[in-house]
């Protein structure tokens, strides 16, 4: 399928566009549906690397989530808004999560991936000890900017470690594995948090959540080893250890209409999921009643339980439908979504936080169907060489939109809203997300279409 020319030139079959993202994943989809398809089953290796990327991942959420968690002490403690919470939350950590994950995805795809993990950890890490020591509101919007710029680093390694390490048939449940990450990042981080500052202090959160980061980045170099590019990919590719050009990878992934559409439908997502998750904490303390304890069990229990259910069950029905049709990548967060919006309104409606958790609890479990499918979509759609750097750009342009504009919009409204007069500002802020869910969802129906469409042009 890949071979050199007599320059050293290489070319799939007659096409020259050797750096072509759109070429492998045609020829990803014919090979899927070839009889001599091998796939192989996971060893004890994969899962034990699974397990540690997963933790180094729920760290990396612990960490982000603190922030959102903590927001009512923080306030009270440094006499912020909630629009500056939502800048510190938004905007100020995505300007260096999202750009940064550019230029680290390219030197991952060129050198050891597990080394780029590992020095990513030990720098958000520090960086979350650093939240904790600030004093002021410019010194925590520093230490914010610095955890971004080491978390830019943990994910789209992990990405490519994982698609190098489990086959097409059990991809999206990895991924689906790994992207419990979030949820229990986030439930222990509720949990964990809220006991602490209940307790304590919330600074002492930061603290002790960024020392047990830098331990884990030592650990990550000492046990992990990087896995070949490409070792698990079902088409031989000779390119796999080759440098992947960086200009030639980011201009076909712009111009691959399947991976944009992917990109902006996660990024409308997001905008509703960050927008949300950012506030969630803060709104039903500060609308509903909440207490930190309260907050600790019941928050925790439900992020926790919906949240991971989610990530679950949409890997395990990307990897079963995906086996007869790739438009289960773009049906799947398109179906998950329009569910999920009742509930939303519920939610953001209840008079009482005991309800308002109850209607939270599917959102939870159907907001996130969008993150496998996105990112298994554009693993197998890139060539091995390629797929750091293409999971980056997939980061850089759903978290631009949903963590980089999510929560600063959200803080902004509630702002505007209570100037208004309004007592519930950010009741009124979270009601305005409402059109992004459509938007989403309209965006997932393009994907699918042209999904289908390309599956019968290959006949």
């Amino acid at each position: 399928i890949a071979r050199h020319d007599a320059k050293g030139r290489v070319g799939m079959n007659n096409d020259k566009r050797a750096d072509s993202i759109k070429p492998w994943g045609q020829l990803v989809i014919a090979a899927a549906a070839a009889p001599e398809r091998v796939v192989r089953k996971p060893d004890r290796k994969a899962w034990t690397m699974l397990s540690l990327l997963s933790f180094v991942y729920v760290l990396n959420f612990l960490d982000r989530q603190l922030l959102a968690i903590l927001a009512l002490p923080i306030q009270e403690s440094l006499d912020i808004t909630d629009g500056q919470l939502g800048l510190i939350g938004g905007l100020y950590f995505a300007m260096f999560y999202t750009f940064i994950a550019i230029p680290v995805g390219w030197l991952a795809d060129r050198t050891n991936r597990v080394t780029i993990l590992a020095v990513a950890c030990g720098i958000w890490s520090a960086a979350t000890v650093a939240c904790g020591l600030a004093r002021t509101y410019p010194e925590l919007v520093v230490a914010r900017m610095a955890v971004g710029f080491g978390e830019a680093g943990g994910v789209p390694p992990s990405y490519a470690l994982i698609t190098d390490t489990f086959s097409p048939g059990y991809r999206a449940t990895a991924l689906g594995i790994f992207n419990l990450g979030p949820p229990i990042g986030a439930a222990v981080g509720i949990a964990f948090g809220a006991s602490i500052a209940a307790a304590f202090d919330w600074r002492d959160a930061f603290i002790v959540v960024g020392i047990v980061g830098i331990v884990t980045a030592i650990l990550l170099k000492v046990v992990m080893r990087d896995p070949e590019r490409g070792a698990t990919d079902i088409t031989l590719d000779e390119t796999a250890s080759m440098p992947a050009p960086f200009v030639g990878t980011v201009k076909d992934f712009f111009r691959n209409p399947l991976l944009v559409r992917a990109s902006l439908g996660s990024g409308a997502t997001q905008f509703v999921t960050y927008g949300l998750g950012n506030f969630a904490v803060l709104f039903l303390m500060r609308e509903k009643g909440m207490t930190l304890e309260e907050v600790a069990l019941w928050y925790a229990l439900v992020v926790g339980l919906g949240m991971g259910s989610g990530m679950l069950v949409s890997g395990r029905l990307l990897d079963r439908f995906t086996r007869g049709t790739r438009t289960a990548f773009a049906l799947a967060p398109a179906v998950s979504l329009t569910l999920a919006l009742p509930f939303y309104l519920g939610f953001v409606w209840a008079p009482t936080w005991e309800l308002a958790l109850v209607l939270l609890t599917p959102v939870m479990f159907l907001n996130y169907f969008y993150l496998s499918a996105s990112i298994a979509l554009v693993q197998d759609e890139v060539r091995p060489n390629q797929r750091v750097l293409a999971g980056a750009l997939l980061l850089l342009v759903m978290n631009f939109i949903g963590l980089g504009l999510g929560p600063t919009y959200v803080g902004i409204a509630s702002d505007y809203f209570a100037a208004q007069g309004m007592t519930n500002s950010l009741q009124v802020a979270l009601y305005t997300l409402t059109p992004f869910f459509v938007i989403a969802i309209l965006i997932f129906l393009s994907l699918a279409k042209r999904l289908g469409n390309e599956v019968r042009s290959l006949g």
